[in-house]
């Protein structure tokens, strides 16, 4: 099995055993070593992310939400942090798997390759998520209503993909911030719920399909 690899870990011993693993496995790795740099990165260039949390100048998570931001490629966690709550964050904010360190590279290259097997977890098709006259591409982040194109904020648009790509569930307040908004610029709680008032708005008779789900968040109500 072959592919490209971006690999974001600062340690230099473990980061070039990892390259080293790759490269006889017959994968193509990228290896960045600093937290800007891998937030600079184009994700869409690889295959599979090897992301490891703590890094120089970025946290890995903020890393991750940038990527799902705008890709779906796969991303594994590397981290020594073995806490649930941050397995949880993780898988929440959009990780495909979490690797725990010290780790056999055996194991970390069957994981790639399993991963790697399930391209088909995510079809062509679902890069586009349809609610009524709603029309929500993922990949190219474009938003149409009746075919119409609608300009949305970067915030809103993430809002609305975050709640396209669990359309017809219910998402958490506390979700939707973590996964479509950055704490530390666009605040809470408070400022979501502004996002979603402006983002009803902005999808005029149809934005009633953001429905709000009372103690819990929003959901996008789709089509049954």
């Amino acid at each position: 099995m072959s592919g490209r690899v971006l690999v974001v870990e600062d340690d230099p011993e473990l980061g070039a055993e990892i390259v080293r693993q790759l490269e006889r496995a017959g994968f193509t790795p990228t290896w960045l070593k600093d937290g800007d740099d891998a937030l600079a990165a184009s994700p869409e260039e690889y295959d599979l992310v090897l992301l490891d949390l703590v890094l120089p100048n970025a946290y890995g998570l903020d890393i991750l939400k940038r990527y799902r931001a705008v890709s779906e490629v796969p991303v594994i966690l590397l981290t020594a942090r073995d806490h649930t709550a941050d397995k949880v964050r993780g898988l929440s904010l959009g990780a495909d798997d979490y690797v725990t360190k010290p780790f056999w590279p055996d194991e970390l290259l069957a994981r790639i390759r399993a991963r790697l097997r399930r391209p088909g977890m995510r079809r062509e098709g679902d890069a586009v998520v349809r609610a009524g006259a709603i029309e929500v591409d993922l990949d190219a982040r474009r938003v149409r209503v009746d075919g119409e194109p609608v300009e949305l904020t970067r915030a809103e648009l993430d809002v609305l993909a975050t709640l396209a790509r669990r359309a017809g569930h219910a998402v958490s307040r506390a979700e939707l911030v973590e996964e479509a908004l950055d704490p530390g610029r666009e605040g809470g709680e408070r400022t979501l719920d502004v996002h979603v008032s402006r983002l009803r708005k902005k999808l005029g008779a149809e934005g009633k399909r953001i429905a709000t789900v009372w103690g819990i968040g929003y959901r996008l109500e789709i089509d049954r």
